[in-house]
């Protein structure tokens, strides 16, 4: 298990202005994810993440960008059928850096936007942020399995 926290403002210099508390807010999950943490202020948006380290153990640290910074996500959970997803899109043209079923879902999403969801086999939560269209996608597993809370505080999205 991992925990991810992110916040959304509408002006990045509210966040940065936060960002040692954003931190501290991430670390108060350091029960779930013990062996890692990471955090990234994007523009308007922040991701941290605590990391229990399962897989690709050595390149699995997030939050994880792709296409030169444009892309970000972080992730809790596990998608059981991401070997098969990412052949399918190494067959479309992906390039991967990491062995990592995070780095899937990011690409998964570049791919199909929201379907993506359609194809994934697991328990999940995560935010993906797109810094050139400053939009932010929340999903969680169709059960709930991994929990995935939300609230405006002070006209920031938690």
């Amino acid at each position: 298990m991992c925990g991810i926290f992110g916040a959304l403002s509408h002006h990045s210099a509210e966040l940065i202005d936060r960002y040692n508390n954003l931190k501290c807010c991430t670390d108060t999950l350091t029960h779930r994810g013990p062996d890692g943490a990471g955090y990234e202020c994007a523009g308007n948006a922040f991701l941290g993440h605590r990391r229990l380290s399962i897989i690709d153990l050595a390149h699995g640290a997030q939050p994880l960008t792709v296409d030169n910074r444009r892309w970000w996500i972080t992730y809790n959970g596990e998608v059981y059928n991401y070997r098969e997803l990412r052949e399918e899109l190494e067959g479309l043209g992906f390039h991967f850096e990491t062995t990592s079923d995070t780095e899937v879902i990011l690409q998964a999403y570049r791919q199909w936007g929201e379907n993506c969801l359609e194809k994934f086999r697991g328990m999940f939560a995560f935010g993906i942020w797109d810094a050139k269209k400053r939009t932010l996608f929340l999903a969680r597993d169709r059960l709930g399995v991994k929990p995935l809370y939300y609230a405006m505080q002070r006209g920031v999205f938690l």
